[in-house]
């Protein structure tokens, strides 16, 4: 089973840069999309309804702003738009499908802001997430969740972490929600494979030719309960996919 999670910065923009070729050609499973900047009102059939998947989506209430999405090959159970929660579901930051073995989320967390205004906001939703995973699993439920959680955890998952120190998506405060995630059970599954491994980035700044040198951040993760460890067969990241300035991350379960 092909689990992929992707922060496409625009569905409609990265659309016309061969997504859709993409799709058929990586055949997901389930695939967690991020910042899709649209209402389903806004976007054509070849979108909504690709050939073999249900589609789900979650907008903002503005437009052109954040949204994640979800296609699925196997029609889940039950799927949530939202935590129920009107200050974060407004922004269209989570979907929650649930599947027979185990739930699956696609979030996308907010950004700090560069004037770190956003940051409260940003800790409450990351709060409030894993609060939602934890009830879930107090169900009895297996959990994953994946998505573009706008933070590095540690100096080995960005290229320059001396200078990025006090930048959001690396400040300590948000650092610390990760460790809270670890401690609660979660594996960052990814990194659980991969304990030493360096350049292992998911974003790069449009700047500069930062993409060409590897100059990025590991902003995107699979997490999960550690009761699907187990069936865990590998966890990606696809660097070499472009038509974003994030690449898709995915993780392989037997």
């Amino acid at each position: 089973m092909k689990l992929y999670s992707w922060n496409v910065n625009g569905i409609r923009a990265v659309q016309k840069k061969g997504f859709l070729d993409w799709l058929q050609t990586a055949q997901p499973d389930i695939l967690g999309l991020q910042e899709t900047k649209a209402s389903p009102d806004q976007l054509d059939e070849a979108l909504l309804k690709p050939e073999g998947y249900y589609s789900y989506w979650a907008s903002a209430e503005r437009k052109g702003y954040s949204g994640v999405a979800l296609y699925s090959r196997t029609e889940p159970k039950s799927v949530q738009i939202g935590l129920s929660i009107p200050e974060y579901d407004s922004e269209g930051r989570t979907i929650v499908a649930e599947y027979d073995d185990f739930v699956f989320i696609t979030a996308y967390f907010p950004n700090g802001g560069r004037d770190h205004s956003r940051i409260p906001y940003k800790m409450a939703y990351k709060a409030a997430f894993l609060d939602y995973c934890n009830g879930l699993c107090s169900d009895g439920k297996p959990v994953i969740f994946c998505g573009d959680v706008n933070t590095s955890h540690r100096p080995i998952d960005l290229a320059r972490p001396k200078e990025n120190e006090k930048k959001t998506g690396f400040m300590p405060e948000e650092r610390v929600w990760i460790d809270q995630v670890l401690e609660n059970g979660y594996l960052d599954i990814f990194r659980t494979l991969n304990p030493e491994l360096e350049g292992a980035y998911t974003w790069w700044t449009a700047r500069g030719g930062a993409r060409e040198r590897n100059v990025g951040w590991r902003l995107d993760y699979f997490f999960i309960s550690p009761d699907l460890r187990e069936r865990v067969v590998t966890c990606d990241i696809h660097a070499d996919i472009l038509g974003s300035d994030h690449c898709p991350v995915s993780l392989t379960l037997a």
